[in-house]
């Protein structure tokens, strides 16, 4: 963060040679008073457009500033203008305390935005289904495009700001332990051990979640460019205990459908389609449903989602557009494999 602060009275050469370190990298200054506090933002174009005003190499650097610079407030980031800024193009935002001081930088070329959310994957399958890639290796740590599947979520999370991020993990746990002792997308991961299947979402009872909040919980082994961020949105307007992310699944019938009433026919469709919603396995679930699921006690998402619609809470759905495959059975190993082959070679 220091590279990009200079001093409000620094002469306006030394805010030249700062920039020019930045050189191929985000070329933004935030200069500062005395007491820390930021006046304003200063970019080369900036400093061309003060000196064609007259002002010399000598001038403090208080004479070029932008004062008007995009900002964010510690107390609450607002997802929504962080968002704006980076469609805008804003590279850096600073994010300030209540005294205008400088809590830290966001960049939104690696930061998308700062969700307040944590998050679950869970790890601990077998991935019966694609043996015998998985009776070596567990299933979240095949690598499509040279990466780990589980990797690719990580990452995904990381550049949304999550940085509390937990893994279950059960079948061949101490290869997912290994392979997260290292950093992930800028992320020390957490590996939670369940000694028994759990189910698709019991893991998480091994976690201690706050009382306020949400949590992202999702599957290790999907691949998907679902917006977290649009997830979210939808999920904190809605008011929603439970959002599910849902993906499009259309049924065609290749026969004409009779619509009856008692022994008479009272229209014919021929082959109709419906279309439905089928569950993603990525929700975002109150942090207070999740410290009540019980404790070492096989549970899956389905079970927890219908307890809540029977007890008349909010759930929500989100309909994902863009990508999004499970990676569970060895044609969907391959054609997950083909999507990024062809997504890397066009990069």
């Amino acid at each position: 963060m220091e590279k990009h602060l200079i001093s409000l009275n620094a002469p306006l050469v030394d805010a030249v040679r700062a920039l020019n370190s930045l050189s191929g990298k985000a070329m933004t200054l935030f200069a500062i008073d005395g007491e820390g506090r930021v006046a304003g933002s200063l970019t080369d174009g900036d400093v061309r457009r003060a000196i064609l005003g007259g002002l010399g190499l000598d001038g403090e650097v208080s004479r070029a500033v932008n004062r008007d610079f995009k900002r964010l407030h510690s107390d609450s980031i607002d997802l929504e203008r962080l968002r704006a800024f980076r469609q805008a193009g804003v590279r850096l935002v600073p994010v300030l305390d209540g005294e205008s001081h400088i809590v830290e930088i966001i960049d939104t070329a690696t930061t998308r935005t700062r969700l307040p959310l944590r998050a679950v994957l869970m790890a601990g399958g077998k991935g019966e289904r694609l043996r015998p890639l998985t009776l070596t290796t567990p299933k979240p740590l095949l690598e499509i495009g040279g990466k780990a599947i589980i990797d690719y979520n990580i990452e995904a999370l990381a550049r949304c700001g999550i940085t509390d991020i937990s893994v279950t993990v059960n079948y061949m746990a101490e290869k997912l332990e290994e392979h997260f002792s290292e950093e992930r997308g800028g992320v020390r991961v957490k590996c939670v051990r369940e000694d028994r299947p759990l189910g698709t979402i019991g893991s998480a009872s091994l976690i201690e979640f706050p009382e306020e909040g949400d949590t992202l919980v999702m599957n290790s082994d999907l691949l998907t460019t679902v917006s977290f961020e649009d997830l979210y949105l939808h999920h904190r307007n809605a008011g929603a205990d439970i959002t599910i992310a849902a993906v499009p699944y259309n049924v065609s019938v290749p026969y004409a459908i009779l619509t009856t009433d008692g022994g008479r026919v009272t229209s014919l469709e021929e082959k109709p389609s419906y279309a439905y919603y089928a569950n993603a396995g990525i929700y975002i679930i109150s942090n207070r449903l999740l410290r009540g699921l019980p404790k070492e006690q096989r549970t899956d998402a389905t079970d927890l989602i219908e307890e809540a619609i029977a007890s008349g809470l909010h759930v929500s759905y989100f309909p994902i557009s863009g990508t999004w495959i499970d990676i569970g059975s060895p044609t969907d190993f391959a054609h997950a494999r083909e999507l990024m082959r062809h997504h890397l070679e066009s990069d």
